[in-house]
């Protein structure tokens, strides 16, 4: 008999509204394989996206789902049982993960529910010294950090671009961060720094005192001034934001640095950056738990830390939605999965 788990199920594309927590089959398990029971998952964009059938998209690159669906890619928990192939865990390990990303982006990871299945390869012990709720906040975020300016991790096709992208020094050089209060943004200003840049954050005012106390030289509270217009000279500008006139950037970085594009759609200054040699990159995020094991040691000692904007019932998700949809996040919003 098919044991029932709860769930964050869709039934159709729309608002917050059409999430629905109910009955759910749990999931089963193949040969390489683990079952987690979750204890918390987090939001991140393209689960926003996704429940709004990525409506942004031109109409031949929307999904064309079989509902229902369980959206979800980021969670922390604890292992419930392992597949005949896997050795790296067994049943009561802690252990965190991005869950099939970019592979289920368009028909949802299933991280919203009691249970999820979690290629092995994807899946990394949790760090000891966070709870589960940290940890299920900091895989997306913590992964696309790690793999723009850290090492890429992997030689997948690039979606974006021709090359390969490529990581650059940071040791001694000058560090721009664009969104640096979101969730991408506060670990990438983290890791910059620790890789030796001088980093400057850029958000709004709200995020000044958290950004200087995770390591900011120095803050541009974008509301009031355009960065633009204050910053000159930097070795590499990260854009954790995107939309319009990324192009802007440009004009900061000196002839031969680099601007790389967490969301590089909509870029069009191409022309420009060859001219002032500078590199312009972009990649597609990608599931990796040996670069979450790797990661998760900065985690353990306090390097690094992932900061939690707010906490909400996995039955409460389309409120968790609506406050993504406020914007001005400070961090992760993350479901807590009894």
């Amino acid at each position: 008999m098919t044991e029932i788990m709860k769930a964050v199920r869709l039934h159709r594309f729309g608002g917050p509204d059409v999430l629905q927590y109910e009955d759910a089959s749990r999931p089963t398990i193949s040969s390489d394989e683990v079952l987690v029971r979750v204890h918390a998952a987090s939001l991140n964009p393209p689960d926003l996206y996704l429940r709004d059938g990525y409506r942004a998209l031109p109409p031949e690159w929307r999904p064309s789902s079989t509902f229902p669906l369980i959206l979800g890619t980021d969670m922390s928990g604890v292992v419930a049982a392992v597949g005949e192939r896997v050795s790296g865990f067994r049943a009561g390990d802690e252990a965190y993960a991005m869950v099939r990303f970019p592979e289920d982006l368009m028909h949802g990871s299933s991280a919203y529910a009691q249970y999820v299945s979690v290629p092995a390869s994807q899946l990394a012990l949790k760090p000891l010294g966070i709870d589960h709720i940290q940890a299920a906040g900091a895989p997306m975020s913590l992964l696309t950090a790690w793999q723009f300016l850290v090492d890429l991790g992997h030689d997948a096709p690039n979606p974006f671009q021709t090359f390969r992208h490529t990581p650059v020094s940071l040791d001694g050089k000058t560090v721009l961060v664009n969104g640096a209060g979101g969730g991408v943004g506060h670990l990438a200003v983290q890791i910059a720094k620790w890789k030796g840049a001088k980093v400057i954050a850029v958000a709004s005012d709200k995020h000044d005192a958290l950004l200087r106390d995770l390591g900011a030289d120095v803050f541009v509270d974008y509301s009031k001034v355009a960065a633009e217009t204050v910053v000159n000279d930097v070795d590499l500008v990260l854009d954790a934001v995107g939309g319009a006139n990324m192009e802007r950037f440009l004009d900061v970085i000196r002839p031969g640095g680099a601007l790389f594009l967490v969301n590089p759609l909509g870029f069009a200054g191409h022309t420009k950056a060859v001219e002032r040699k500078i590199t312009v990159s972009t990649t597609q995020v990608r599931s990796n738990g040996a670069q979450l094991a790797e990661a998760g040691r900065l985690l353990d000692d306090g390097t690094i830390r992932v900061v939690i904007d707010s906490t909400y019932p996995l039955a409460e998700a389309s409120a968790a939605h609506q406050r993504a949809s406020s914007g001005s996040i400070q961090g992760k919003i993350v479901l807590l999965v009894s």
